[in-house]
């Protein structure tokens, strides 16, 4: 037999009760649902990762029935040959790829770490142990709430925010004039991220407003794919762009955007790109180019843990995400992911991704399970 057999693989499909989000005017609540991926071997070890998909329909299903077809080609491999699995996986005739490989291979190198006794950060290289974070603010309805959330977040000890707003130019440059009127001598650092929906004249005048007033990027203010449309935007401001990170996932698309000088910086989520493995190569690439990737962690604390371990591991990233309010995302963690009161979010103790789960709790809110076993497919 060899080491780290898989026999059994567990997909969870579940929803925290109050984890319904909006970051944009252009859309409704989302409800943010998580699916959690459980993997076990012969020989005793386990390994856990997960993935949300938001919708505004309820909870969302197709990522799990997209796992479904991967998961045969698991069973029976060793999670020590993760290359050897991606390359597998990404091979295969599925729909939401990369997304539906993502949580399988998080949970692979959970795994993974776990038998080599590290946290996974540790496993992968160890650049830090901490890293700053920013507060990922929820639409709100008028500039005074998104101003009495800014004084909410410095009392939680952010330093750093990023606003989701109405994403109508007019709306949020009255948003951004009024934050700096009242916080500009607070030594915050801001960013906007407008969810793709601008046209290439509105997101240049609002980019020279968030230069004067030195917001730290300006994220996603055009279509991912509008490649042309960022490299043009590059050219005529000064303060970093960013793509939303969303769309465009694989290997070769993010060094196309690269060599085109779309972005100022690389924009992805462990969770959505391939998991750990293409994630490291994304870091990798960004790094020959001088660049850094500032991964998204907006999620669960699963989600969150993956893109966590992944800046601590490697050099190459300034900050990490935190959605508020962060409590919903909490669900089923019996360990948390938390901001600190000088800006930090720290690596969990632990090995692999360090994050205990309620299992019985996961197991009876789970509106959508399935379960597949080495044993009965060789016994078929």
């Amino acid at each position: 037999m060899s080491k780290l057999e898989i026999s059994n693989i567990d997909v969870y499909v579940v929803s925290g009760p109050d984890a319904l989000y909006k970051t944009s005017s252009l859309f409704g609540d989302l409800t943010i649902t998580n699916t959690i991926i459980r993997i076990r071997t012969k020989d005793g070890y386990e390994g856990i990762g997960s993935a949300m998909s938001w919708t505004e329909g309820g909870i969302d299903l197709s990522l799990a029935e997209a796992i479904r077809h991967l998961v045969p080609f698991l069973l029976g491999k060793s999670a020590l040959h993760r290359e050897e699995i991606y390359k597998l996986l990404v091979s295969r005739c599925v729909h939401l790829t990369p997304l539906a490989q993502s949580p399988l291979d998080i949970a692979l190198w959970d795994l993974a770490a776990k038998y080599a006794n590290m946290p996974l950060y540790q496993f992968l290289g160890g650049a830090r142990s901490k890293i700053l974070s920013y507060a990922s603010t929820p639409f709100l309805p008028s500039i005074e709430d998104y101003i009495q959330h800014v004084h909410e977040l410095i009392n939680q000890g952010y330093r750093a925010i990023k606003f989701h707003t109405w994403c109508k130019p007019e709306q949020d440059l009255a948003l951004v004039e009024a934050i700096h009127d009242v916080f500009k001598d607070s030594g915050l650092t801001f960013m906007l991220d407008v969810e793709s929906a601008y046209t290439r004249t509105e997101a240049l005048k609002v980019a020279k407003v968030l230069e004067e007033f030195g917001y730290a990027w300006f994220e996603a203010p055009l279509p991912d794919t509008d490649l042309d449309g960022y490299a043009e935007l590059r050219t005529k401001v000064q303060i970093p762009i960013l793509p939303a990170g969303n769309t465009l996932l694989h290997l070769n698309q993010i060094e196309q955007g690269i060599q085109k000088g779309c972005w100022s910086r690389v924009r992805v989520d462990t969770t959505l790109a391939g998991g750990i493995t293409q994630t490291r190569k994304i870091m990798g690439l960004a790094e020959a180019n001088s660049m850094t990737v500032e991964l998204q962690s907006y999620g669960y604390t699963l989600s969150q843990a993956a893109n966590l371990h992944m800046m601590l591991a490697f050099p190459n990233c300034l900050y990490f995400e935190q959605a508020t309010p962060i409590e919903p995302l909490e669900f089923a963690a019996l360990n948390t992911i938390r901001t600190d009161k000088h800006g930090y979010v720290h690596a969990p103790e632990g090995n692999g991704l360090g994050i205990d789960m309620d299992w019985d709790l996961i197991e009876t809110s789970a509106v959508h399970k399935m379960s597949f076993d080495l044993q009965a497919s060789l016994n078929k």
